[in-house]
């Protein structure tokens, strides 16, 4: 489940990896974005709306046994709340990097943050609201972009057309959501948190992670590089995915953090 302005092509550089696993590998393009088109005027997104397109693809795709699933940002909000809801959809959710900073000690200053961020982007465009986004959440000016995988780029010109719906429609819905914490913990023996370690020092998107892994006793892992860590790093980060699938409980675990080489 790709995240808020992206679409299926987030996973493409490690769907092989994925496949050559074992796995039947299966993403979208979320309600409004890319290749999903609605019908009628945008509205403000749900993350119970992602959540119940994600379940009738289940029901297309695994109608007879549960799925594993994988969501990174806006879409591990939304995997979240589809193993809230339909918890015998899903053998195991890993939740990577969900913005639900609502959970926080203090949600205050990341709350503003993002509401800022859509003033901005109403104001002054998109790439303006992205540069507030990403000084506001701690990335540095000279951050050394990663060398994306030819099907990561092809979806690049999507994904920027997709910003405004993302800016205005999905951001702030999405990240002042409040999960349901009492049915992720009864679902917890099916739960990982996630989160990229170069994401450490930016608590509105590690924070969360690491916080929910507490509260419902589910495990939390590392995965290499950062927010987009599954472009940055697809090989280190499906190899890890495919051990975290396949690890048979984690329910009743110390909350720990997953080592992982490379960088």
């Amino acid at each position: 489940m790709p995240g808020g302005g992206a679409d299926a092509g987030l996973y493409a550089g490690m769907t092989g990896d994925l496949a050559a696993g074992g796995y039947t590998v299966v993403s979208f393009d979320p309600r409004g974005q890319s290749r999903s088109p609605l019908d009628g005027p945008a509205t403000d997104h749900r993350p119970a709306d992602w959540a119940d397109d994600a379940y009738r693809l289940l029901e297309l795709h695994s109608p007879h046994e549960p799925a594993y699933v994988l969501g990174c940002s806006a879409g591990a909000v939304a995997a979240l709340e589809l193993l809230a809801r339909r918890p015998e959809r899903v053998r195991r959710v890993v939740a990577h990097e969900p913005p639900l900073v609502e959970v926080l000690e203090d949600p205050a200053p990341h709350r503003a943050l993002f509401h800022g961020v859509r003033e901005v982007f109403r104001a002054r465009g998109a790439a303006a609201a992205m540069a507030h986004l990403g000084a506001g959440l701690g990335e540095g000016p000279d951050r050394e972009a990663a060398e994306l995988p030819p099907e990561v780029r092809e979806m690049a010109p999507r994904m920027y057309a997709n910003l405004p719906v993302f800016l205005e429609h999905v951001l702030c819905p999405f990240t002042s959501s409040v999960p349901d914490v009492a049915a992720l913990r009864r679902a917890a023996d099916r739960l990982v948190l996630a989160a990229g370690r170069d994401s450490r020092a930016m608590p509105a998107l590690y924070g969360p992670a690491r916080r929910l892994a507490e509260l419902t006793g589910a495990g939390f892992a590392e995965f290499p590089g950062g927010h987009v860590g599954c472009t940055e790093h697809p090989g280190e980060f499906a190899a890890l995915l495919l051990a975290e699938l396949s690890r048979k409980n984690w329910f009743g675990a110390a909350v720990t953090s997953v080592p992982c080489g490379g960088s």
